[in-house]
């Protein structure tokens, strides 16, 4: 197996985030979002793949980190923490503007203190999935092994706020799941061939929409209920996924990659509204994304970007994690950029997704039913 196309396409994890709340305030260009005064989020808690993965991975055996510069040269004067990107991840702007917190911690920092533990953490992990195998490629936490850590968290709550203050932390907290796309770009695609010779695109969603399925069902019987699941975006978009998957010189998208996205998609969405159905519902809320990441892509210059099809790290086609390193020169105008490293947007990436998904799940998603 090669292991610089399998690190080559590492996680890209869900490329999006969402911003939830009610006005939206356009001043000089930037988006400013105000919390309905009647709305209160105690805690923001992550779960996933890099996307929002916070530091995670530094504390585990891993190569697939991002604790080295170039990473987080716009972050707390060019601090690279481990997060997947230039500066903030959309766990920090979802946290800051639902008015809980300015950075979350990742949760396996050994130094995270109690009111941070309080107020919200992330479980995630760069480069894992629904399927367990693609943790076990990529040697990330597995999402099952993320509803462990959140066990140990919940009983940490306990000795901190008691039960009863648990429970409310747990019930009106905002709850975000990334992942999937990891299962298609790094596994099912990848050079690794075992799913491919187990299953088909069609059957392989249906494997992955099971666990998703399976991770909610748990996470909501834990006791969270603000929980939303990002779709998996345009995939075969991301610039790797057009290097070794799209349209040669031309640098188009993989039709292959996005149809496998797309499919998946339609039948998350309908899982999801199946477990909403139930009685009792299992309260969750699932966010398209692939349309609106999608419409960035074709139309940049809307969204104020030049460049959506290479990242500002290196040449932008490959590098990411350990590629993506002090050696790596970065582009002179990262403003330019949709993408920071061949998987993961820039800060100004993330804060323009969440621009088109506004609107469309804020009231569901602080909505306690």
């Amino acid at each position: 197996m090669d292991l610089i196309f399998i690190f080559s396409i590492m996680p890209i994890a869900t490329t999006v985030l969402i911003f939830l709340f009610v006005n939206l305030l356009v001043d000089s260009g930037v988006a400013t979002f105000t919390m309905p005064a009647n709305v209160t989020v105690p805690a923001f808690i992550a779960f996933g793949d890099s996307i929002v993965d916070q530091g995670n991975n530094n504390y585990i055996p891993t190569f697939i980190r991002a604790n080295f510069p170039p990473y987080g040269m716009g972050f707390l004067g060019a601090k690279a923490t481990g997060r997947f990107t230039d500066a903030k991840t959309p766990v920090d702007l979802i946290a800051e503007k639902v008015l809980v917190k300015e950075y979350v911690p990742p949760y396996l920092d050994p130094f995270i203190e109690d009111q941070d533990m309080i107020t919200g953490v992330s479980f995630a992990s760069g480069a894992t999935g629904y399927d367990p195998l693609t943790s076990t490629i990529n040697m990330a936490v597995p999402m099952v092994d993320q509803l462990q850590m959140f066990e140990n968290y919940i009983r940490r709550l306990e000795v901190l706020v008691g039960k009863s203050g648990t429970e409310n932390i747990l019930y009106n907290s905002l709850f975000l799941v990334a992942a999937g796309s990891d299962d298609f770009v790094l596994n099912y695609f990848s050079a690794y061939p075992m799913r491919k010779l187990e299953y088909d695109i069609p059957t392989y969603a249906d494997y992955v929409v099971s666990r998703a399925s399976s991770f909610v069902r748990t996470l909501h019987g834990l006791g969270a209920r603000r929980v939303v699941v990002l779709s998996l975006p345009p995939i075969g978009c991301m610039p790797t996924s057009r290097t070794f998957g799209g349209g040669g010189k031309n640098r188009s998208c993989s039709t292959l990659y996005n149809r496998a996205a797309k499919h998946t998609n339609k039948k998350l969405a309908a899982e999801f509204e199946s477990l909403r159905s139930r009685d009792p519902p299992v309260k969750v809320i699932f966010a398209d994304i692939y349309n609106p990441v999608l419409d960035i892509v074709n139309n940049p210059q809307s969204y104020g970007f030049e460049i959506v099809d290479r990242g500002c790290c290196g040449t932008g086609k490959v590098e990411v994690s350990w590629m993506c390193n002090e050696f790596a020169q970065t582009c002179s105008d990262i403003s330019k950029y949709l993408f920071w490293d061949s998987f993961h947007p820039t800060e100004k990436g993330y804060r323009a997704i969440v621009e088109n998904v506004l609107e469309r799940y804020v009231k569901d998603a602080l909505e306690i039913w």
